[in-house]
């Protein structure tokens, strides 16, 4: 089988992100093609490899993205165009089954590359429709430049998730347990051999007069990986200010042919508007301690099916409101199933239940749905 450059840039681009099939794009999806995948596109960007859609001078672009249609059925509570836990059990959310569709998650970015006496400086723009309130507009996703592959200045995802451990889905979040942030930033990266080091400073991505610190190690090798990150910061709560703390640990190991195993924890203080829960940061001056985990497992079946399932947990010492009802704690399983048309068409299905539970009333709610898609990526 062929790629294309484009094709290339575009899974690099895609990775593993929360809108999950891309990641399966060229066939298989397994760890292994993932990481051979981005050893290529840093042959193509390092001038090894061949030009981009279009050359302007020493500047290649590539344009790259998908296009996405999602078909969902909620059951008991509308939890909208991605699968939202924290809907579940709101009275304003309560519906006897519902039929929706979507196209928002659809994407479109722009690539850059230019040698320089720096080495190459790379720029990234990146958009999609996943705009606020249910509504198709535009959205910035990631703007960024790179140096050499060292220094990145702009919006990207936050140096403190584990985007190489992040659980593939359908629906556009993924599972609660999870740190997800895009912020703006200066990251420094170095690698050494199989170790990668990482530190950065941060827009926090909750109220906040002071920047986010983060740090991060990563061992890369032939059958496992692993990564810790810790951050930094402050937020402000109703005048007051917090301290947050955290640290992450995420890690995968690839025990037979096929097969894929990942799992992330997180832990620290005032860290909910930075998980996928997005529990309060701070409770009545008090911040809110959490820890959250997900759990995955993925199979290739031959050259076009990918199995998986992923469940996540979050749990915090004190309440979330979210209207009628607060939560403490919120568990998500997905179970999901891609099959490739063709090297760029992707269709998935996949069945999600969540549940939110607050230990402090005793109230626990619990709703599922099922949803279909289709991908195609250029």
């Amino acid at each position: 089988m062929t790629i294309k450059p484009t094709k290339l840039l575009t899974l690099a681009a895609l990775g593993v992100s929360a809108a999950g099939t891309a990641a399966f794009a060229d066939g298989h999806g397994t760890k292994a093609e993932l990481d051979e995948l981005r050893a290529r596109v840093a042959a193509l960007e390092a001038g090894t490899g061949p030009v981009g859609d279009l050359s302007f001078g020493g500047t290649s672009v590539d344009i790259y993205g998908y296009l996405k249609a999602d078909f969902f059925l909620e059951n008991d509570f509308a939890q909208g165009d991605s699968a939202s836990v924290t809907s579940i059990g709101e009275p304003a959310n309560a519906i006897d089954g519902d039929f929706g569709a979507t196209a928002r998650q659809s994407r479109l970015g722009i690539r850059s590359t230019t040698a320089t006496s720096f080495g190459d400086v790379t720029g990234k723009l990146e958009l999609d429709l996943f705009g606020s309130n249910g509504t198709a507009e535009l959205r910035l996703r990631h703007a960024s430049i790179d140096i050499d592959g060292r220094w990145l200045i702009g919006q990207d995802w936050t140096n403190f998730m584990p985007l190489n451990h992040y659980p593939t889905t359908v629906e556009f979040t993924g599972p609660v347990g999870i740190s997800f942030a895009r912020v703006p930033q200066i990251r420094y990266t170095n690698t050494w051999d199989n170790v990668t080091f990482s530190a950065s400073i941060e827009e926090n991505s909750a109220a906040s007069a002071d920047p986010v610190f983060t740090a991060a190690a990563a061992y890369n090798g032939d059958k496992w990986n692993a990564r810790i990150a810790g951050l930094t910061g402050s937020v402000q709560v109703g005048g007051t200010e917090i301290d947050q703390t955290g640290v992450t640990v995420s890690g995968s190991i690839r025990p037979w042919a096929g097969g894929l195993f990942q799992a992330t924890y997180v832990s620290g203080e005032a860290l909910g508007p930075l998980l996928i829960g997005g529990g309060s940061a701070a409770v009545g001056g008090v911040a809110n301690d959490v820890e959250g985990f997900t759990i995955e497992y993925r199979h290739s079946i031959g050259d076009k099916w990918n199995v998986g399932i992923a469940y996540g947990r979050e749990e915090y010492d004190l309440p979330t409101s979210t209207g009628a009802r607060s939560f403490t704690e919120l568990e998500t399983v997905h179970v999901n199933a891609f099959y490739n048309l063709t090297d760029d068409l992707t269709l998935g299905a996949e069945y999600f239940f969540g549940e939110r539970n607050d230990t402090l009333t005793g109230q626990s709610f619990n709703d599922d749905r099922i949803q279909l898609s289709a991908q195609l990526n250029f």
